[in-house]
């Protein structure tokens, strides 16, 4: 369990940096901050995947809650206005805790009331409750509670602004109100047991969101408050936000279904020690629907699912945890959308169509299926549904697909067009690629050369000599090259990338791949190397820097707007992602005695302090390079969390 002390909670600034998450399996969630203030555009209490797992709109943004006891009123809501905060609703706050999911306590006048919020698994449904915790001894207080909704029914990615166009009726029958604000967007259920129910109709104007200010953003937006529901506290406050017709007698069926399903999770895994089992719940997040089968979202609260992303999440979320089943399910679904020998680098929010603007994904295909095969032994399923598949790739990649991608005379894979981001340094505003890595990137050559021997063992468990005998022979061939060409015998490590007869000495991770892929190129030796390279230049705490400090282009503080930010993404900014890479490269590089366990276990340490951190109970997507490392970017983000887990099980 993870909790936090008054202290914490009635600071401010730290309890809104404090950031909890909900999610339901389908693309939705709920996020917000321990302090109750909103401080992002995507927080809220419903945020529905219309179009599972994406169309997100951010339909019901909070509640504002008054209490009265006794006659005397309470606020216990925050809101961040233009040069103040109102109102101060932390101050009462006594504890946060996720157990499992959000649970806050107020104490007011010796009075401790619980709020608790959590998400039902397949809908579009928040269950909200308060209630009192306890009472001053032999007081039997009049407890009131008025719960007042903040609409703002837009994409995602969007903020709201007061307007006409709004229709603010409401529809009322027996403990349902019904909202449908916009033609264009669903409607929205409030089921409830309050025993009054009074219009309001107006707009609050000019709430604040800080990071969005930060990043560069809109930050102000206005919210539409179209009625009050007004609770007795001597009975437990429900409300059910829905785009369906819930009944709120059934908040504490879905609540105890939900704890099962969680407990069920951390059973499976086999989770032993309180970190391992908020991993398998952070990892269970992610893990969303896509049509009949299912997919990995790579990030909350803004990204979709990514190709590449899931590929390299789909060890450390699925079988990590022991859900074999789902793992398969992400393969079966991503084969069927392989276009030209390439899988989709992400499919947008705006549309159905996948976009394939990438170069590592399809190559990560090929691990995630070796690791599926090691998990499960289940070669029939590669026999019968992909091998077919894997062999048309390789094909695709020989004699050449989309954006210049193709296997030069020397069995390396080129990749890249002038204007485009292909592998996962990615950043790019407009025609502005940051870092472009036109040619033979480092790990790219090392993702290739796994595929063909991983391929090469399958075709010889399939019988296809032939095949058998291609990848060994490409896959020769590739390495007989990488190790002429891409070892800096100065430097002792390996180039980032070669392009003709440009060689970039930039001092990057990508290299660590070429030793923690289980099909290395590597001599033991540079393996060695070029581990010791990346630990002493690019090691911290919580991950790899993504350039040396040395380097003039290195960025150590990754903040301001889009563009300062997009161009020190990969210019210094630290990812825990590549922690798993380099991580199993130690693993395979030095010996296992008790230096090494202890080596490991205090890296373990500091990501299990950062549970407590910006994402509560999560792993952030990124770091800055510069100490104190503060974490950036998404709060929550998949491989992060998944490359953890990997490596810990």
């Amino acid at each position: 369990m993870i909790k936090f002390e008054g202290e914490i909670c009635k600071d401010f600034e730290r309890s809104s940096q404090l950031e909890w998450l909900e999610t339901n399996g389908i693309g939705g969630f709920a996020c917000g901050t321990v302090s109750g203030a909103n401080t992002r555009r995507y927080h809220g209490v419903l945020t529905a995947a219309t179009r599972p797992p994406l169309g997100r709109v951010t339909m019901l943004s909070k509640f504002e809650e008054v209490l009265t006891i006794d006659g005397e009123v309470f606020e216990t809501s925050a809101n961040q206005y233009p040069n103040t905060v109102h109102p101060k609703g932390f101050q009462y706050l006594k504890s946060f805790k996720l157990k499992p999911f959000p649970i806050w306590t107020f104490e007011i006048n010796g009075i401790e009331i619980e709020r608790k919020i959590f998400m039902v698994h397949g809908a579009n449904t928040t269950v909200c409750q308060w209630r009192v915790k306890s009472k001053v001894a032999g007081k039997d207080a009049d407890i009131r509670l008025e719960i007042k909704p903040l609409l703002s029914f837009v994409d995602y990615h969007h903020l709201q602004h007061e307007t006409y166009e709004i229709n603010g009726e409401y529809v009322a029958s027996e403990n349902c109100v019904l909202v449908n604000p916009f033609t264009q967007t669903p409607e929205l259920f409030f089921n409830h047991n309050a025993l009054e129910l009074t219009g309001t109709g107006h707009w609050y104007r000019n709430l604040e969101y800080p990071i969005e200010k930060a990043r560069g953003f809109d930050f102000r937006e206005d919210l539409f408050q179209p009625f009050t529901l007004i609770f007795d506290l001597r009975n437990t406050a429900t409300v059910i936000v829905s785009t369906e017709q819930q009944n709120y007698t059934n908040a504490e069926e879905f609540e105890q279904k939900e704890i099962e399903r969680r407990e069920e999770l951390i059973e499976i895994a086999e989770a032993e020690d309180d970190f391992t089992k908020q991993l398998v719940l952070a990892a269970d997040q992610f893990i969303v629907k896509r049509g009949e089968g299912e997919t990995i979202l790579a990030g909350y609260p803004w990204f979709s699912d990514w190709g590449r992303d899931t590929m390299i999440a789909l060890g450390g979320l699925t079988l990590a945890t022991n859900r074999e089943g789902i793992a398969k399910n992400i393969l079966r679904e991503y084969s069927k959308h392989i276009s030209d020998g390439m899988i989709p680098n992400r499919f947008p929010d705006e549309g159905e169509t996948p976009e394939y603007n990438t170069v590592d994904a399809t190559l990560w295909y090929f691990e995630a299926i070796r690791a599926f095969v090691e998990k499960t032994g289940d070669l029939d399923f590669v026999r019968h549904e992909l091998y077919e598949k894997l062999v048309e790739i390789i094909y695709w990649h020989e004699r050449g697909t989309r954006f210049n991608i193709k296997v030069d005379d020397d069995g390396l894979l080129y990749a890249g067009e002038k204007g485009w981001q292909l592998t996962w340094m990615d950043a790019k505003i407009g025609d502005t690629v940051f870092t472009p890595r036109i040619g033979n990137p480092v790990e790219i050559q090392a993702l290739w050369y796994n595929a063909l021997k991983i391929m090469e063992k399958f075709a010889k468990e399939f019988r296809d000599k032939d095949g058998k005998h291609q990848y060994k022979e490409l896959a020769d061939k590739a390495k007989k090259s990488f190790n002429k060409e891409f070892w800096n015998k100065d430097g002792e490590y390996l180039y980032d990338f070669i392009n003709g007869d440009e060689k970039n000495t930039d001092l990057r991770p990508n290299q660590i791949f070429a030793v923690s892929l289980k099909h290395s190129m590597l001599s033991m030796f540079r393996a060695k190397k070029v581990v010791q390279k990346v630990e002493k230049e690019l090691f911290t705490p919580v991950g790899l820097r993504s350039l040396s400090k040395d380097n003039p282009q290195y960025q150590g503080i990754y903040i301001g707007d889009p563009y300062k930010r997009d161009s020190s993404y990969h210019q210094g900014t630290v990812w825990a992602w590549l922690m798993g890479a380099f991580i199993t490269s130690l693993e395979r590089t030095y010996p296992k005695g008790r230096k090494y366990k202890q080596y490991v276990n205090k890296i373990l340490e500091g990501f299990e302090n950062h549970l407590h951190d910006e994402g509560v109970g999560q792993f952030s997507e990124i770091f800055d390079g510069n100490e104190p490392h503060e974490p950036r970017g998404c709060f929550a983000q998949a491989w992060s969390v998944a490359e953890i887990l990997r490596v810990i099980k």
